[in-house]
């Protein structure tokens, strides 16, 4: 694995507490931090959802070395690609270079606010690549005029953007996800270690090209409240993406994850303060071929943990990655 982030988690911190994780996890050593880009919460009790962009661009000027990144972007809905591009150009600037750009096809949660339904999963493909088109021929300079399927660009020009190209990163859960990254993107986000996302996305294009992955954690000193507190704010993640994709709103999501128990998110979250658990469920990305690897920490002891990283959980996780390389 050749490096290992921190994802910042906006369904969880207020900004003002996102930007003071991100230094936390700067000074503790990470080499790269994630933010995900929502409207809402998953579910009511993380309480928060703000603004991704602005968060991150207070981060990058809060920061000096890290990299940062969306995790993900849906350009397609909510947002206009050509409004993306230009976000990702600013962002590129405030960084000073720091930027990747991870875009994907958005769930429902957070793309049907705008009041412009979402589509099925083929449609989200055919904008997403259109979308991808779009903000890479903006990044590249030059005015854009663009009639496509899905989307129109009328005289665009990016004024403000960076010499260095911003790698772009496609999100992929399937075979139809990895064709597009492999054929567009610089990179692959996927959040389970499954060997054939990274094998399908060799074999569109994407071999000898970074893949990043994100393994959510619930570290702390007592084992019992962290499978609680999982349970209560991660059970959603259990469901899948073809569910996940498709729930409209955070009722929904507490109503599908109802009878789940803390058993079954245990099972998947490593929980407690021993710190063998997240490095094995680790070892599963790595095995897979990921290169990168973002961990979340669920709930509110962020600084903690990332002290737990500085101090013991990074250097086993580094000899890890450097035992696998």
């Amino acid at each position: 694995m050749a490096s290992i982030g921190y994802s910042m988690l906006c369904e969880q911190r207020s900004p003002t507490d996102l930007v003071r994780d991100a230094i936390s996890a700067e000074q503790a050593g990470f080499d790269f931090l994630t933010i995900s880009d929502h409207y809402h919460p998953w579910v009511e009790a993380q309480g928060h959802s703000p603004n991704a962009w602005v968060t991150l661009g207070a981060v990058a000027r809060a920061t000096d070395r890290v990299e940062l990144m969306t995790m993900v972007t849906a350009p397609t809905i909510r947002y206009h690609p050509a409004i993306v591009a230009q976000q990702a150009a600013t962002m590129a600037l405030l960084a000073g270079g720091r930027f990747t750009l991870g875009l994907g096809a958005g769930e429902q949660l957070n793309e049907h606010v705008v009041g412009r339904g979402f589509p099925p999963v083929t449609i989200r493909h055919e904008q997403l690549s259109e979308a991808v088109e779009i903000i890479q021929e903006l990044l590249a300079g030059g005015y854009l005029t663009y009639q496509g399927e899905h989307y129109n660009v009328s005289d665009a020009k990016l004024f403000d953007r960076p010499e260095t190209p911003i790698p772009v990163g496609i999100a992929v859960s399937g075979p139809e996800s990895c064709r597009l990254a492999g054929e567009m993107a610089d990179l692959a986000i996927a959040t389970e270690p499954k060997a054939s996302l990274v094998r399908d996305f060799a074999e569109a294009g994407g071999a000898g090209k970074p893949v990043y992955g994100q393994l959510a954690v619930c570290w702390g000193p007592d084992e019992a409240k962290c499978r609680a507190l999982a349970r209560e704010q991660f059970a959603w993640s259990l469901l899948g993406w073809k569910v996940m994709a498709e729930l409209p709103n955070t009722r929904n999501f507490e109503a599908a994850t109802r009878f789940m128990h803390e058993v079954d998110v245990a099972e998947l979250i490593p929980c407690g303060v021993e710190l063998e658990p997240i490095v094995e469920a680790a070892r599963r990305y790595v095995d897979a071929g990921f290169t990168h690897l973002a961990l979340v920490q669920i709930g509110p002891d962020q600084e903690e943990f990332c002290e737990l990283f500085s101090e013991r959980l990074g250097p086993e996780l580094r000899v890890l990655s450097n035992g696998n390389a």
